[in-house]
């Protein structure tokens, strides 16, 4: 269904929020993220969250790669059922407000009636990512949150690179110029290429920003200034 009104809330959670190290669960952020949807929802917000399969996902596939599997769909599919995991994890901490069970396919509809959507990885060759973007077409909502391990999307990578800098606002032709063209599982991108593909051909908009920081978050649903990157 299409929501009439900008009360409608996409959030991309990155699974490397969740889970950041193989083995352990982020559970004092857990705790603040249930406080602060419970306090959104308060003022009327309604939430389709959509989860990533985090390191669970990524000790996984690097296990299937060391073993010799390297069919691109096999190690999709284990990273999807790690998002399948953590989307039922972080289901649980809205069990009053959310939707029975969790969006795991396009077949199921989001029943209106509902606060709190929980949505997790679908099919090979489709992200999370790609998965948010696909929903906030679905029910007419033009913006989606990418809530992320890092503040910025930069020009360059972090890890290899010191001098790179933080970009504020970026159009998605740019965007697509900073990352590679084909999907890989598990590929290290603040929003993969099928995803921004898709989201420059559909006119939706990203913001990237640190999960964890629910005040810069809270920002940024309000339409305050707040510390990220714009896509669009």
């Amino acid at each position: 269904m299409k929501y009439k009104n900008n009360k409608t809330i996409i959030i991309d959670l990155g699974g490397s929020i969740v889970v950041p190290v193989a083995g352990e669960i982020n559970v004092e952020f857990l705790k603040d993220f249930r406080a602060f949807i419970l306090k959104m929802l308060k003022q009327e917000f309604r939430f389709i969250i959509v989860v990533g399969g985090g390191k669970t996902a990524r000790i996984y596939q690097e296990a299937a790669r060391k073993i010799g599997i390297i069919s691109c769909e096999d190690l999709d599919l284990i990273g999807i059922h790690a998002t399948h995991i953590n989307a039922y994890l972080i289901r649980s901490l809205f069990y009053k407000y959310a939707s029975d069970g969790i969006i795991d396919n396009f077949r199921k509809r989001i029943d209106g009636g509902w606060k709190i959507v929980i949505a997790s990885g679908t099919k090979p060759g489709w992200s999370t990512d790609y998965v948010s973007m696909r929903l906030a077409k679905k029910v007419g909502v033009k913006k989606v949150i990418v809530a992320s391990n890092i503040d910025y999307v930069y020009t360059g990578d972090m890890k290899k690179d010191p001098t790179v800098k933080p970009l504020f606002v970026i159009s998605w032709k740019n965007y697509r110029k900073l990352i590679s063209d084909e999907w890989t599982p598990g590929m290290p991108s603040p929003v993969d290429p099928i995803a921004a593909k898709f989201a420059q051909k559909n006119g939706i908009e990203a913001i990237v920003l640190r999960g964890t920081d629910l005040k810069n978050l809270e920002k940024s649903i309000a339409g305050q200034e707040f510390i990220g990157t714009i896509i669009s």
